[in-house]
């Protein structure tokens, strides 16, 4: 039972993560592709935590609101692809264009639906971001963080991939929860699902899994 209770904190902890990992694009600065990752994960972290601790609704689960919150906050600085095609695995080079769509729209309305209750946790938290060695040539890093409130210290780390063009810069494609990375966490999951049913097998798997705690 503790270790289902454990997996449960540590599943919550992980859109908890993503979210206080997001950006409005209205607030990133004139050079965000030029920000330092570990600055842009203080940035973020503090900008969105400030908003989930604002907004009522977003606090006590309205998953509509969340999406929004997801969709202009998380997704212009996250890798959803690479993250999505990670945990699908070699499975997804073998996928459709429309199919590879369909899989991240199913992911993201997961990681929303499942873990919305974690943002009721959000009260007094604040994030401290790790001493980072990183160099101007690195094409990947990581970003170690702390999250601390009332409770032990959480350890949330992020990875994170550099990006060209003008829309480029720092971008989060996994994330590190007590040890326990995210795409790790679904890889295994969608790879029973498509050994057995095939990629559109994991598809209607996902979007049921959906419905139903769309009505929970």
């Amino acid at each position: 039972m503790n270790q289902i209770l454990q997996r449960r904190s540590v599943g919550r902890l992980m859109l908890a993560g993503l979210l206080l990992a997001g950006a409005a694009a209205f607030v990133r600065p004139a050079h965000a592709a030029d920000e330092a990752p570990d600055a842009l994960v203080k940035r973020l972290s503090t900008d969105v935590l400030e908003t989930i601790k604002a907004d009522k609704s977003i606090k006590a689960g309205d998953v509509n609101k969340i999406m929004v919150l997801v969709d202009t906050k998380i997704m212009p600085n996250v890798n959803f692809q690479r993250m999505t095609a990670s945990a699908v695995g070699p499975a997804w080079r073998q996928a459709t264009p429309e199919q590879q769509k369909r899989l991240q729209e199913e992911f993201k309305k997961l990681l929303v639906r499942t873990y919305a209750g974690a943002l009721d946790q959000v009260s007094d938290q604040t994030v401290a971001v790790r001493p980072f060695r990183g160099s101007p040539d690195d094409k990947e890093v990581l970003v170690r963080t702390e999250v601390r409130g009332s409770g032990d210290p959480v350890q949330l780390d992020y990875r994170l991939e550099k990006t060209p063009g003008e829309a480029g810069g720092w971008k989060i494609y996994n994330l590190n929860v007590l040890g326990v990375w995210l795409v790790d966490t679904y890889r295994s999951q969608f790879a029973q699902e498509i050994n057995a049913k095939g990629i559109d097998g994991l598809i209607a798997t996902l979007a049921e899994r959906n419905k139903r705690n769309g009505k929970s």
